[in-house]
């Protein structure tokens, strides 16, 4: 975690110098200030995107109410609406993901497993920072989540 300072009775961190051209490396210190940086800034940027995805998703709904009189070209609409809805249900699912990996990056439990405790590979962070499962554990879980559905 950066260093922090208090003034005037609020913690102020140190900002974290990170080069653009910044990649988390396996010769460094796991969870060093830079990984979490990057990682903080890989996740914010991240959400972002998703937020400006719904606004423009919110602006395109209110836009697009007209009065379609060809049924199938109505139908045809509502479909895309419903499936735009699904896509951004799944967005804001994914931002409430992005945000609890952002506490734990402030709570220093970023990138370990949830299970065994043990470091989540930097590939797998960096490929799905929101992940909090080791490739293992999760694997584990995924079997055994499949052996309960098939009952």
């Amino acid at each position: 975690m950066p260093e922090t300072k208090t003034v005037e009775g609020y913690d102020m961190k140190q900002e974290v110098f990170l080069p653009d051209n910044y990649s988390p490396a396996e010769d460094e210190p796991f969870m060093n200030d830079r990984q979490l940086e990057y990682f903080r800034r890989k996740l914010m940027n991240w959400k972002t995107e998703l937020m400006e995805g719904s606004r423009d998703t919110i602006e395109s709904l209110q836009d697009g109410t007209r009065n379609i009189p060809d049924v199938i070209d109505r139908s045809s609409e509502e479909t895309d609406r419903a499936l735009e809805l699904r896509t951004r249900d799944r967005a804001r699912k994914l931002v409430s993901k992005i945000n609890a990996a952002l506490r734990r990056i402030d709570e220093g439990e970023f990138g370990y497993c949830s299970v065994t405790g043990d470091p989540i590979s930097l590939k797998r962070l960096d490929a799905r920072p929101i992940a909090t499962m080791s490739l293992e554990a999760q694997e584990k879980h995924e079997r055994r989540e499949k052996v309960h559905r098939d009952d």
